[in-house]
């Protein structure tokens, strides 16, 4: 008896000591996200911890930010070893209009206490929160009034910066506030601008929802692509424009833009350029390699015929021109000015790549009416 019971406990000491080193092993485990394109960010589980991670929170940037995210009321508490964000957030600040989308399809735009410049958001829900004075105006252009912002006491300011820390951002942290990065806009690729609906997800404990919203985008956008391959043409595209200096700014080929004309199935005359921002070239090299370019997308910010006669008479000898082939999204604005396609395209880059089929192979999607482009008068 002594030793089948000995047997027993030996039996009993193994087991749990596997059990324990399962645990051990599961809680060392990191486990990434399936974050599939974006490069700038990162959800990652490790010792049973839940990390944001933001690697490109402005250009140029070598620095990463860690965040631990942890439920409210959460009884299985954990060692925080990072700035804490509790999740889901109740009350939030957003700084760019491209923030709205995401967070109005996560059915949380209520949550939004305050905005700057807010009279360049077009979204009808969150516009008529903002008419009705739940979303407060925290600042102008580039500045924040960090007054009124601390006055909100939001959890969790989430920013944006072009090439450095922003010092008011810097201040509302040093005052307690929660600050995070987005870096949505230095992605190089349309369905990595989008996938950032995940780091919203993240914020308000909805991530499977922010997966499945991202699912259908990447599912519409790649369904468009293999679209646009049936196509037996291809024309040639110009874009951009002369804004100031007598330089002619158009995207690089490796830009987030020329992504969007290599997919639609086009030839973009720079397509073999090198870069991922714009070029800037001189109005005789554009005038040499487009003059007789098929299509001519996204004239730089004019929104007429008009408008760039008056800004060059020249223009004119574009083949596009004459044959009425140019197409903006400037003049697609909101009830306030804003243009929604600055809004609403990096989260919708499925639209986008529907509209520039629809332009320049209209059979391809004959049902198919656009959504941020139109023909310029």
């Amino acid at each position: 008896m002594i030793k089948k019971l000995f047997v027993i406990s030996c039996w009993l000491l193994v087991f749990f000591s596997c059990q324990k080193e399962k645990q051990k092993s599961v809680e060392n485990f990191s486990l990434k996200s399936e974050i599939k394109y974006a490069n700038g960010f990162d959800i990652v589980y490790e010792k049973g911890v839940k990390k944001l991670i933001i690697k490109s929170a402005y250009q140029n940037s070598d620095k990463v930010f860690e965040y631990q995210i942890q439920q409210k009321n959460s009884s299985n508490l954990k060692e925080i070893k990072f700035p804490l964000i509790s999740t889901p957030i109740d009350k939030i600040v957003v700084t760019s209009t491209t923030h709205i989308p995401m967070v109005e399809l996560l059915n949380e735009e209520k949550s939004i206490v305050g905005f700057p410049y807010s009279k360049y958001v077009s979204s009808e829900k969150t516009r008529d929160l903002i008419d009705a004075g739940k979303i407060t105006e925290i600042g102008k252009e580039n500045s924040l009034n960090t007054e009124i912002l601390l006055d909100l006491q939001p959890e969790l300011v989430v920013g944006y910066s072009v090439s450095s820390a922003d010092k008011s951002l810097t201040t509302i942290k040093k005052a307690g506030i929660n600050v995070i990065y987005n870096g949505d806009w230095l992605e190089e690729t349309p369905l990595g601008r989008a996938e950032w609906i995940k780091f919203f997800g993240v914020l308000f404990n909805k991530e499977q929802q922010a997966d499945s919203i991202f699912n259908v985008i990447e599912t519409n956008y790649l369904k468009a692509k293999k679209i646009a391959l049936k196509s037996t043409k291809k024309p040639t595209i110009l874009s951009g424009a002369i804004m100031s200096k007598d330089i002619w700014n158009l995207p690089a080929g490796d830009s987030f833009v020329a992504q969007f004309l290599k997919d639609a199935n086009l030839n973009y005359l720079w397509q073999d350029s090198k870069g991922k921002g714009s070029l800037s070239l001189s109005f005789e090299s554009v005038f040499d390699k487009g003059a007789n370019a098929d299509f001519w997308i996204a004239p730089g910010y004019f929104s007429s015929k008009k408008q760039l006669l008056k800004s060059n008479e020249l223009y004119n000898q574009f083949k596009a021109f004459k044959t009425d082939n140019i197409y903006t999204p400037s003049t697609k604005k909101g009830k306030t000015g804003g243009v929604i396609y600055y809004e609403l395209a990096p989260t919708r880059p499925d639209l986008v790549l529907k509209d520039i089929i629809k332009i320049t192979n209209p059979d391809l999607l004959p049902n198919y009416q656009l959504t941020f482009f139109e023909k310029m008068q």
